[in-house]
C-alpha cells in the first residue's frame, strides 16, 4: 500500500504545481466619430455606437489535414500498413483557444490483424466545451498469458476476436483548464476462439480452455456510463512542452444500460510536464490507475504494455481487476526534424490493491526517434525499443507521443 499511497501523492500535488493564470486580452472597441457642427440646423445626432472587433485572422493559423503512411513492426502484430490522417484545427480566432484534433485510419498487419480508428478531441470557442471521444474496431489475433502478476511466458496462449468499441464524453468548463461532465462507453466483443488448439508439446492445451469461464466465451456487451473531470493546463494536447494533465473517471456497466456484465470502473490518470532549461529538453511523466470491482470479464480488466503504457512488455502481458503504474520520459530535440527519448516505468496488477508489493513490480524501458512531420501542430511519428518483464520486447510505432 505505500506503493499506492505514494503514486497518488504525486497525482495530486502535480496539477497544483504546474497551475498557470494567462492574462485574458481584452477585445478592442470602435468608438463613432463626432458629428460636425455646421451653421444649418443640425438634425438630431444619432448615438455613437460601440462594436467589438474580431481579432484579425491568422495566415498561419490555418487548419491542416495531414495524411501520414503507417509501416511499423511491433510485437503484438508483427509488420504492418495502412494510413492515417490527423486533422488539426482551432474554433475562432482566438488563439488562446487550443486547438482541436482528430485521427482517422487504418492497418494491417502480417499477423492478420485489422485495426480502424476515429477519435477526436474538441475545445469549443473560448473553451467552454471539450469534447473527447473515439471509436475503434479490432479484428485481432493475440497472445493470451492467463490473468495475474505471476504469469508465465511458457503459458502463451494465442486467441482472437472482433472488438468494437465507443468512448465519448462531453464537458464543461467550470474554471480556468478544468473540465467536469459525463461520459458513455459501449464494447461489443464476439468471434473469441483458441488460435491454436495446442502451443507446443510442451505447455498443453490453449489456456482459452482453461482460464476464460464458458460465459466469458460467448459474445458479450459491456455498456457503461458515470461522471468525467478533467483539468488540463497543457500548451499543446498532441506534443506537451508544459503544463499538468488530471483525468479522474467512473464508469457504471450496468444491466439498465444493455450490459451483459454488471462491474464499476475507476480510472485515474495524472501527467506532468516540465521543460528542463528549454524546450529543447523536456521532461515528461505519468501516474495511471485503474480499479474494478463486479463481475468484470477478461477483456475489460487492467492492461500491463503495449504501445503507450510500459513499452517493453507486450500488451496485456499482466491483467488483473487492479492496476497501478507510473512512467517517465525525457525527450530532447537531435536536429531538424528529428527528436530523441528515452524512458522507463514500474507497475503492477493484483486481484486487491492490498496484493501489491514491492516484490511485484514490473519493470520496463528503452529509448526511440520522433520524426516530426508538421512543426506547427508538432505532430510526431514515433519509434520506439523498449524491453521489459516478462521475457518480452519489441518495436513500437506510434502517432504523437506516449502520453
Amino acid at each position: 500500500m505505500r506503493i499506492l499511497t505514494l503514486l497518488l501523492a504525486t497525482l495530486w500535488l502535480a496539477p497544483a504545481a504546474v497551475a498557470q493564470i494567462t492574462p485574458v486580452a481584452v477585445d478592442s472597441a470602435a468608438i463613432a466619430p463626432v458629428p460636425t457642427v455646421t451653421a444649418e440646423p443640425v438634425p438630431t445626432a444619432t448615438p455613437p455606437t460601440t462594436t467589438t472587433a474580431q481579432p484579425p485572422k491568422d495566415p498561419a493559423d490555418k487548419p491542416s489535414f495531414i495524411p501520414a503512411p503507417v509501416i511499423f513492426y511491433e510485437p503484438e502484430t508483427g509488420f504492418a500498413a495502412g494510413a492515417t490522417f490527423l486533422p488539426t484545427w482551432r474554433h475562432g480566432r482566438d488563439t488562446t483557444v487550443r486547438k482541436s484534433n482528430g485521427r482517422l485510419g487504418g492497418w494491417f498487419s502480417q499477423k492478420k490483424q485489422l485495426n480502424l480508428q476515429l477519435s477526436h478531441t474538441i475545445f469549443t470557442r473560448q473553451e467552454r466545451y471539450l469534447l473527447i471521444g473515439d471509436i475503434q474496431y479490432f479484428d485481432y489475433p493475440i497472445f493470451f498469458y492467463g490473468i495475474g502478476n505471476d504469469t508465465r511466458k511458457e503459458d502463451e496462449s494465442e486467441i482472437a476476436y472482433k472488438l468494437l468499441t465507443i468512448n465519448q464524453r462531453a464537458l464543461k468548463s467550470i474554471h480556468r483548464y478544468t473540465f467536469l461532465g459525463l461520459q458513455y462507453r459501449f464494447a461489443d466483443l464476439r468471434s473469441l476462439r483458441a488460435k491454436q488448439e495446442l502451443n507446443n508439446e510442451e505447455t498443453g492445451a490453449n489456456l482459452y480452455y482453461s482460464e476464460l469461464t464458458p460465459r466469458e466465451k460467448e459474445p458479450f456487451r459491456i455498456s457503461g456510463a458515470g461522471p468525467t473531470f478533467i483539468y488540463d493546463s497543457r500548451d499543446v494536447i498532441l506534443s506537451t512542452f508544459k503544463g499538468a494533465y488530471l483525468d479522474l473517471q467512473t464508469l457504471f456497466n450496468l444491466k439498465g444500460l444493455g450490459s451483459d456484465y454488471t462491474f464499476t470502473r475507476y480510472m485515474v490518470d495524472g501527467r506532468y510536464f516540465q521543460p528542463l532549461g528549454s524546450n529543447r529538453t523536456i521532461w515528461a511523466s505519468q501516474v495511471i490507475g485503474t480499479f474494478h470491482n463486479g463481475t468484470v470479464p477478461f477483456r475489460e480488466l487492467g492492461n500491463l504494455g503495449g504501445v503507450s503504457l510500459l513499452r517493453g512488455i507486450y500488451e496485456g502481458r499482466f491483467r488483473d481487476r487492479q492496476l497501478l503504474a507510473a512512467q517517465t520520459e525525457i525527450r530532447h530535440h537531435l536536429f531538424w526534424r528529428l527528436n530523441g527519448a528515452v524512458f522507463a516505468g514500474v507497475g503492477q496488477v493484483a486481484p486487491h490493491l492490498q496484493d501489491m508489493s514491492f516484490s511485484g513490480i514490473k519493470l520496463a524501458g528503452g529509448a526511440g526517434v520522433r520524426f516530426q512531420f508538421n512543426r506547427r501542430d508538432r505532430l510526431n511519428i514515433r519509434f520506439d525499443y523498449g524491453v521489459g518483464s516478462g521475457g518480452n520486447s519489441g518495436l513500437y510505432f506510434g502517432v504523437n507521443e506516449a502520453f
